[in-house]
């Protein structure tokens, strides 16, 4: 006997964007879900993380990850309840997290699935402080720049999923920490309920000045999220042997031409010659995607304990994700953004 029929609500690329995604780019279909095979799982979403890698899977440009076909689901991380299982590995009702991407149900042969953390205050926080973005600034912070006590870290989009931890973690290794965000409620934000020691922002006429002023003995670490001329900006500052962990460059990310002004591109190699300075990329779970039980062993007392805050920014309804990706890459979240798709 079949199932009950099962409609699937899902965005699709629908064109690729040139310059900045525009809700075009993006078509929602509905669907309906055939009967399960033996080994599948039915599953549906109940949050889904939205992240500014998105934007480059968009583009058929070479990337580290194969792009998002034209008619095909939205690729993202999810957090799903299993509806009805013919998995052995999987029992109905159980949380799992995966990269199912935009859509209400999908149906998994569980390979791509894992199970909820065991001790999650909340599901969402899989895709945020305890997810993703928490173990990209907790590995790229610790295994590529290295802390040592009493050093200057300075952390791009620091009330970010990713920079906000970074930070936290920075103040735990005994650092000093300076953030960059956009706007004064970001940076108070950052200072009075994080615990950064300062937080400059970069809208500012004076933001090179007041960086300076923030970092009087130079920048140890740089955890680059952003690039453009928040990069300028730190630059000049950084100290001989300094570490420059980078995870992304979201002012570059619906770029179609080069940086308007003069060629800098010159002055970076010879600033990390004559610095001795290290900078290196580094995708998390292609890099690291074997810590997971180091990062959980760090991370989930710190949260239990209160040590690391976090924030979310969550957008209600499958139907707002467009409109919500594309103020991501504005800055127009304030935390981790991630849409409920449906109740627990």
């Amino acid at each position: 006997m079949s199932q009950d029929l099962t409609l699937n609500q899902r965005f699709v690329l629908a064109s690729r964007p040139t310059g900045a995604p525009t809700p075009e780019n993006f078509r929602l279909e509905r669907e309906a879900l055939p009967d399960l095979e033996d080994g599948q799982v039915l599953l549906r979403t109940l949050y889904l993380s939205l992240d500014p890698y998105m934007r480059g899977r968009m583009s058929d440009a070479p990337s580290y990850a194969a792009p998002v076909e034209i008619d095909e689901v939205m690729t993202g991380g999810t957090v799903s309840r299993v509806e009805t299982s013919k998995h052995p590995k999987f029992r109905e009702g159980d949380l799992v997290v995966g990269m199912t991407g935009w859509q209400t149900h999908c149906i998994s042969d569980g390979s791509n699935l894992t199970p909820l953390p065991a001790g999650i205050p909340s599901p969402s926080m899989a895709l945020g402080v305890l997810g993703m973005p928490g173990m990209t600034a907790y590995m790229g912070l610790t295994h590529i720049g290295q802390p040592k006590e009493g050093e200057t870290l300075v952390v791009a989009a620091a009330s970010g999923a990713v920079g906000s931890v970074v930070g936290q973690v920075g103040k735990i290794k005994g650092l000093k920490v300076v953030g960059i965000a956009g706007g004064p409620d970001k940076c108070r934000y950052v200072v009075e309920e994080l615990g950064f020691d300062a937080c400059v922002d970069h809208k500012s006429d004076t933001f090179a000045e007041d960086l300076a002023k923030a970092c009087d003995q130079g920048i140890d670490i740089y955890f680059e999220n952003v690039g453009g001329k928040v990069f300028d900006a730190v630059m000049p500052l950084l100290n001989a042997r300094a570490r420059i962990p980078v995870c992304g460059l979201i002012a570059g990310y619906n770029a179609t031409d080069l940086p308007e002004g003069p060629d800098r591109f010159a002055l970076l190699p010879r600033t990390l010659l004559t610095k001795r300075i290290r900078m290196q990329g580094f995708i998390v779970f292609d890099d690291f995607g074997d810590r997971h039980a180091e990062f959980f062993s760090a991370m989930v007392p710190w949260v239990r304990d209160g040590k690391i805050k976090f924030r979310e920014d969550v957008v209600e309804g499958l139907e707002r994700a467009p409109e919500a990706f594309i103020g991501l890459l504005q800055g127009h979240n304030f935390g981790k953004l991630v849409v409920k798709v449906s109740e627990v």
